[in-house]
C-alpha cells in the first residue's frame, strides 16, 4: 500500500517506543525474591509480567529490527500494536511477492507477535490475504509450514536464519494453497448443498435458549447473502472456493453488535472463532468432493 510506513514510522505510529526494564521483586520486608525478575514499562512503570532471571527482554524496537532483516530492504509495515495493556505486541508487514490464485490477488503478509509478560514465546507466521476483500484465508495444509516461534532465552537475532527458513517453508505453503484452491474450484455446490453447509457450519441445538437461537438464524440468514450476494464474489462460480471466502469475510467482518461493550466484536464471534469457522467450513466441503 501507498500509505505503508517504514520500520521507524511504524514504531512510532503504533505507540509502541517504550522499553521493557527488567527490575528485581521484593517482600514485604524488602528481601529479594530469588530467581524471578518484574517486566516493567519504562514509560509509566507498568508492571507486564513476572518472569524468571532466564527469561530475554526483545524490546519492540528489536521486533522491528528483526522483521526488516527478514525480509529485506524498503519493507513496508501495515499496522503494529499492543494488546492487554502492552504485554503482548505485533507487528504486520506485507511481504514483496504477491499472487494471482484463480483470478484473485493474494498477497501474504508476516506477522510478528511478541510477549513481555512470559506468556508465550516469539513467533512469526506468514497469513494469505485476498486482497479484493481483505479477508485472510489460512488453510490448515499440514504438509506446508508457515510459522516459526522461539523462546525468550536467546537473543532474537541469532535466530534470523530459523526464521528465514520459515519463510522459504512460506512459498511452499502459498504453492500449496494456490493448488488447494484449484481442487476447491472443482468442488461445485448446489444452492441447497451450500445452504446445507452453511447450517452445518452454524448448528440449532435443542438445548438453545430462544435468543441463541435466533442468534444463530440470524447469522444463517447473513452468511447466505454473503455467499449469494457478496459483489466481490458475484464473478466466482457457486463452488467450494466461492464458499471459503463467503465464511472467511463473514467471519473477519461481520457488522458488530449494537449495543456491545465492545462494538468491535461481531455477533459471529461471540459464536465461533474465525479460524475455527473456515477450518470447519474447510471440512464441510471437502466431504462433499
Amino acid at each position: 500500500m501507498a500509505d505503508a510506513l517504514s520500520s521507524a514510522e511504524a514504531l512510532a505510529a503504533s505507540g509502541l517506543g517504550w522499553k521493557v526494564v527488567q527490575k528485581e521483586i521484593l517482600t514485604e520486608d524488602g528481601e529479594p525474591v530469588s530467581g524471578f525478575k518484574a517486566n516493567v514499562r519504562d514509560s509509566d512503570e507498568k508492571v507486564l509480567g513476572i518472569v524468571s532471571d532466564r527469561y530475554r527482554v526483545v524490546q519492540n524496537e528489536e521486533a522491528f529490527a528483526f522483521t526488516d532483516r527478514l525480509l529485506g530492504e524498503g519493507v513496508r509495515y501495515e499496522t503494529a500494536g499492543s494488546l492487554n495493556g502492552g504485554r503482548k505486541v505485533w507487528v504486520l508487514a506485507r511481504m514483496p511477492r504477491e499472487y494471482i490464485m484463480l483470478g484473485d490477488r493474494v498477497s501474504p503478509y508476516m506477522v510478528f507477535s511478541n510477549t513481555h509478560d512470559g506468556s508465550g514465546a516469539i513467533r512469526v507466521a506468514m497469513t494469505p490475504v485476498r486482497v479484493v476483500c481483505s479477508n485472510t484465508l489460512n488453510l490448515a495444509l499440514g504438509t506446508a509450514a508457515r510459522s516459526w516461534s522461539a523462546m525468550h532465552t536467546a537473543g532474537v537475532q541469532d535466530k534470523i536464519g530459523e526464521a528465514e527458513h520459515t519463510l522459504f517453508m512460506a512459498e511452499r505453503y502459498m504453492d500449496a494453497l494456490g493448488r488447494e484452491f484449484e481442487a476447491l474450484s472443482r468442488i461445485k455446490l448446489a444452492d441447497h448443498k451450500a445452504e446445507d453447509c452453511m447450517n452445518a457450519l452454524l448448528p440449532l441445538d435443542e438445548g438453545m435458549g430462544r435468543v441463541q437461537k435466533g442468534n444463530i438464524r440470524k447469522l444463517r440468514e447473513d452468511m447466505k447473502a454473503r455467499y449469494f450476494d457478496a459483489p466481490d464474489l458475484r464473478d466466482v462460480p457457486k463452488n467450494a472456493y466461492r464458499f471459503l471466502n463467503a465464511v472467511s469475510d463473514f467471519s473477519t467482518h461481520g457488522k458488530p453488535l449494537r449495543g456491545s461493550a465492545n462494538r468491535r466484536e461481531s455477533l459471529f464471534a461471540k459464536v465461533m472463532d474465525g479460524n475455527a469457522a473456515l477450518d470447519k467450513a474447510y471440512g464441510l466441503v471437502k466431504s462433499i468432493a
